[in-house]
């Protein structure tokens, strides 16, 4: 008698999505940003399907206390273009971390996500905060930390 191997698909609506809230004091970038796409891709549950959003969303408080290590705080850069000739503006990370601290980590998570429709969908289910304090309380985060 022949063995049928099925692949079970997971409905959209049928992941249970929870809230996790991941404090970014004194955390390395990379590996803070790495571990958040796991989480926010759903590669940490059993039901993950590479084409479907199963992931959570994750909330990241204290984004102005990320750490880069090595000469990375002189060095690096963000680039950003208005489409125009010569429309190309470069940023330091020391100017993005005075103005802006949440889109140094926004940026780091969404480069370690799909470059497509899905990763555009999943980039919306993180949140970023620079203080202590996030609106959504409501939603009962967990405490999440690696």
């Amino acid at each position: 008698m022949k063995q049928e191997r099925i692949t079970k698909f997971i409905k959209t609506e049928d992941a249970d999505r929870k809230w996790y809230v991941i404090d970014a004091t004194d955390q390395v970038l990379g590996r803070l940003a790495a571990n958040v796409a796991r989480v926010i891709r759903g590669k940490h549950k059993a039901i993950f399907t590479p084409n479907m959003d199963t992931g959570d969303f994750v909330i990241v408080i204290n984004a102005d206390k990320v750490r880069l290590t090595g000469k990375r705080p002189e060095l690096k850069t963000y680039f950003s273009y208005s489409g125009y000739p010569g429309g190309a503006k470069f940023k330091s990370y020391k100017e993005v971390a005075a103005t802006h601290p949440e889109n140094i980590i926004q940026s780091a998570v969404k480069g370690m996500l799909p470059k497509t429709r899905l990763g555009r969908k999943l980039v919306k289910k993180l949140k970023v905060y620079a203080g202590a304090e996030h609106p959504h309380t409501a939603q009962k985060p967990e405490v999440l930390s690696f």
